[in-house]
């Protein structure tokens, strides 16, 4: 097979043929009559398009939340996919339902408000990726047409919807009738706006030609097709950046004079002599965006005013153009703060919903952006608790300090991140959620965090990087952090680092301990042990000695040696053994035979207990001094291969983590 067929045969044709469809003006309002969709509103088509790629309903401190799939980026499989911000994408959700129901936002510049790094540019990227993959779909088909000139097809240069070619009469008698046909269709069935001027010249001279037969010019002189929306074709999406006040001015919105045809049409008035190609002309159907859209010159801002208001643009020389498109804005807290305390730009407040995207305040969820980045990193092994180490500390600088009495900052970020503490209930974290106004509104960035990690994995020379290295990193890279100038914020970022670094410690501490005692036998016979002497002391009975086989009273040290690891009081050991005598017997109705790991306390408790039997026997002590002997090396060995099966260790850092760990162990027995 030659390489020309190998390309023929991945080619799908049908869909080529489906996005290139042509047809009459008649054709397309049979179409219309079958499905009036392609009739929808930007707003509607947006709505639609998030709607259509699902949503998923859960339940996080008793508030039910929505998130919409569509924000996973399916479609360039989850590169851009934001996490843990489904109450501002609710927020914008709604925004744009009711502006699709008509009710008030479709009249108003949407800006995406919140620190840096924080995703607002991803959602917009988001927005017009799904645009351009919404429009290639039969669902969200949307059309428009061109006129058969002399001089070859003349398109629409603003795109926009055929209907527009029928007088406003004509327009609502068809209306009624598609309004009649679908009684059930969610919108209302309207369609504003008239034609643009290069349109509305196109059509003075052909109803000139045709004696005012208008049937006659949209039977011989349009040609309806299918639109499909594209960033890189400037069709439907457009993007504005600002730039040097120097070098920019108002026509970049709106298009400009087309001088070369000046001199062909004789005036500059002429619409063919006109250039409809700015970015709210080319965004028409569509969106737009206005990246740093607070730095915008004021006279750019003027033009928004009746951009979204009014949904009309004003190009030089001519009329004002209807227009419908998403204006879509995203800026930082400092120009916020800015046009707040502009009483000049009233006007532009007034026309503005805000919807602020915070950072992210679960540490769950700001390390699946660093998962996305870095997991498939070739050559290079992370450490386990690496990115959850950053993660962690990045989120402590973003929490507002608790003021709850006896309640640390490490407490309450594990509250949000769902791990509930003893004495806290949804309800109650829910509630220290609302005590805060800014949380999540400062902090440090996610870019930092990924830059940091980069630097550590091109500049180490290790096979494996692990998170006092990333942690040193994030700290040396402070002294020149651009964003942070006030020497007591870099302070406070530095202690939140030592606590991360205590964090580290004890979880490294839990994970050595259980791999030391990851003996199922043994902690079977412990467990079995437990059970049958709780049984006894809940139900006043003896238990038989294995050797001698002679009943005798409940091993009490035996029990409180396990309890007492879990922190379990001498007053409530009888509601701790009751507990469990309960869950057992709850499970006995179900047919299910209670194990060791169906209780964590219980299970964490005889894991602690088994440790402190074996850590004697395996003297990881001996890795401190270096001097190891070969039975010694042998269970150290062991311990190292359930780091490496269980918790993701590679051989190097399982060696790290074991000597770090006996340090541990040893000063805590000093």
């Amino acid at each position: 097979m030659s390489e020309l067929e190998r390309i023929r045969r991945r080619q799908d044709l049908e869909a080529y043929r489906a996005l290139s469809w042509e047809g009459s003006f008649a054709d397309y309002l049979r179409l219309l009559k079958e499905d009036p969709r392609p009739l929808r509103t930007s707003f509607q088509r947006v709505h639609d398009m998030i709607l259509a790629q699902g949503v998923e309903e859960y339940t996080l401190f008793r508030e039910k939340l929505l998130h919409y799939r569509f924000f996973d980026d399916p479609f360039e499989g989850g590169k851009d996919a934001i996490f843990g911000l489904d109450k501002p994408l609710m927020r914008l959700v709604a925004t744009l339902k009711a502006a699709a129901h008509r009710l008030g936002p479709e009249r108003r510049i949407l800006l995406l408000h919140g620190p840096v790094g924080s995703a607002k540019s991803t959602i917009a990227r988001l927005l017009k990726k799904g645009l351009e993959a919404y429009s290639r779909t039969e669902e969200g088909r949307l059309y428009t047409f061109y006129w058969k000139t002399e001089e070859g097809p003349l398109p629409c240069p603003m795109h926009e919807e055929p209907l527009h070619l029928l007088p406003k009469e004509l327009r609502e008698e068809f209306l009624a009738e598609l309004r009649a046909l679908h009684p059930a269709y969610p919108y209302p069935l309207e369609v504003e706006g008239d034609l643009c001027p290069v349109c509305r010249f196109q059509m003075r001279e052909a109803l000139a030609r045709h004696g005012g037969d208008l049937a006659a010019v949209l039977e011989e002189e349009i040609v309806v097709k299918r639109l499909v929306l594209s960033e890189k074709d400037r069709v439907g999406i457009g993007t504005f950046q600002p730039k040097d006040e120097k070098n920019q001015d108002a026509t970049e919105l709106t298009g400009d004079i087309n001088y070369r045809k000046v001199a062909i049409y004789g005036s500059d008035s002429d619409p063919r002599a006109f250039n409809f190609d700015g970015e709210l002309n080319i965004a028409n159907r569509g969106l737009v965006e206005f990246i740093e859209i607070l730095k915008l010159d004021v006279a750019f801002l003027y033009d928004l005013l009746t951009a979204s208001q009014e949904h009309k643009i004003k190009s030089k020389k001519f009329a004002q153009t209807d227009i419908d498109e998403i204006v879509l804005g995203h800026t930082n807290e400092p120009e916020y703060r800015k046009l707040q305390a502009n009483e000049y730009m009233e006007a532009l407040r007034d026309r503005t919903i805000k919807i602020d995207v915070p950072y992210i305040l679960r540490v769950s969820d700001e390390v699946k952006i660093y998962q996305r980045d870095f997991a498939k990193v070739r050559g290079k092994h992370i450490a386990p608790h690496t990115l959850e180490m950053a993660a962690t500390w990045a989120v402590l600088t973003r929490l507002e300090p608790p003021k709850r009495a006896g309640l640390t900052l490490m407490q309450k970020l594990k509250l949000y991140d769902g791990r509930l503490l003893p004495g806290w209930t949804e309800e109650a974290v829910r509630e220290l959620m609302a005590e805060t106004k800014r949380e999540g509104l400062e902090g440090i960035s996610p870019r930092y965090i990924q830059d940091k990690i980069s630097n550590v994995l091109v500049t180490s020379e290790e096979p494996c990087i692990n998170p006092f290295m990333v942690m040193n990193e994030l700290e040396e890279g402070l002294k020149h952090h651009s964003l942070i100038s006030d020497e007591k914020t870099k302070e406070r970022y530095k202690a939140l680092l030592q606590e991360v670094k205590a964090e580290y410690a004890e979880i490294v501490k839990n994970e050595v301990q259980r791999a030391i005692a990851a003996d199922e036998e043994a902690l079977n016979r412990l467990f079995h042990n437990y059970i049958d002497h709780v049984k006894a002391y809940v139900l006043g009975e003896k238990v038989k000695n294995p050797y001698t086989g002679a009943p005798e009273p409940p091993n009490e040290r035996l029990m409180r040696s396990i309890e007492e690891r879990i922190e379990i009081p001498e007053s409530r050991k009888d509601d701790f053994r009751r507990e469990i005598m309960n869950y057992i017997g709850a499970l006995a109705l179900e047919g299910r035979q209670f194990t060791y790991k169906d209780n964590d306390r219980l299970r964490r408790a005889l894991e602690l207990k088994l440790f402190e039997d074996q850590k004697d026997t395996i003297r990881l002590s001996a890795l401190v001094s270096g001097v190891v002997d070969p039975e010694t090396q042998a269970k150290i060995d062991v311990v190292k291969a359930r780091l490496i099966r269980d918790y993701g260790y590679c051989e190097h850092c399982a060696g790290g983590v074991l000597e770090f760990a006996a340090s541990l162990f040893a000063r805590s027995e000093r």
